[in-house]
């Protein structure tokens, strides 16, 4: 998997950063989810590696405008683009009432399938290759953080073994590379278990929405590869910060300490922060959590 960062600013959009967008692309072929969609992510989008047309699923974490601005012109353009593969946007109560007036009021459609799901805090989906939880942000509305989990992939079947064991090809072949039993004609019975090898344990990803800290946090990020959390301001802001809903360098930083992630990528700066500021919010973090990288716009993270 492939970490994208469309935009890494929170609140409004600035010279050094775009508003909240990240890509992340499953597999070789380039099959990509976005999480959140700020306003002018499909400029950022075109300026990217990533392929339009290789984007099926949209998970918005909250409705704020940072995080939804950008669907509208994102989803036309996707049509005037004569893209016809379907997409699924999920999101929280009144997500679809946001892009259904926006798309109604500007006399805007989709010549694709869209489906929208409101969501609620538990399963999203499950599409037998990864598995998509939403968790409860601590924010002003209704917010929620995403746990990717990919699921385990089975060993490799030992095929030499099993032509030597005079088990003939076939499609059983496919059982047996499930840990199936089954049963040739000549009557034995065979255990595809005992024929792979280790499995390969899958990436395990959290992004968070916006949000103070929260106990659910450590749930969510739970021995997690990559932890995605914003650090909207630095450590001597924190009552500003925890006000509004938003945490701190300092307090994203303990998350991915006390819930085992290996790693942590911070994001969703405020704009009052230029470039100049990174090495300092950087610091601040890894004073905590050495396994710490920041964010900006364009950056690529390997999972």
């Amino acid at each position: 998997m492939q970490l994208t960062f469309l935009g890494t600013g929170g609140g409004a959009p600035s010279l050094q950063r775009n508003v909240t967008a990240i890509a992340l692309t499953l597999s070789k072929r380039g099959d990509t989810w976005l999480f959140d969609c700020g306003e002018a992510t499909q400029h950022q989008y075109m300026r990217s590696a990533l392929k339009p047309g290789k984007l099926e699923k949209i998970f918005i974490t909250h409705l704020h405008g940072d995080h939804i601005f950008g669907l509208p012109g994102l989803l036309t353009s996707r049509s005037m683009a004569g893209i016809p593969e379907p997409m699924t946007i999920y999101g929280p109560k009144g997500i679809r009432q946001f892009i259904e007036t926006a798309l109604s009021l500007s006399g805007s459609y989709t010549s694709y399938p869209l489906e929208i799901v409101e969501i609620e805090a538990g399963l999203v989906l499950d599409d037998g290759e990864v598995r998509v939880t939403a968790w409860p942000m601590n924010h002003v509305i209704e917010c929620y953080g995403y746990r990717i989990e990919q699921h385990d992939k089975p060993g490799f079947l030992d095929a030499p073994r099993l032509k030597a064991e005079g088990v003939p090809r076939g499609p059983w072949y496919q059982d047996l590379k499930a840990g199936k039993r089954i049963q040739l004609e000549d009557g034995r019975e065979i255990n595809g278990a005992d024929y792979l090898g280790p499995a390969t344990k899958g990436k395990v990803l959290a992004i968070f929405g916006d949000t103070a800290p929260t106990e659910v946090a450590l749930q969510l990020a739970a021995n997690a590869d990559v932890m995605v959390h914003e650090t909207t301001l630095e450590a001597a802001l924190a009552e500003k910060a925890n006000g509004r809903g938003h945490s701190t360098t300092i307090q994203a930083a303990e998350v991915a300490k006390q819930s085992g992630a290996k790693r942590m990528i911070a994001t969703h700066f405020s704009s009052r922060y230029l470039s100049k500021d990174r090495e300092k919010l950087l610091a601040e973090c890894q004073s905590v959590f050495t396994a710490t990288e920041l964010a900006h716009d364009f950056a690529v993270f390997e999972v």
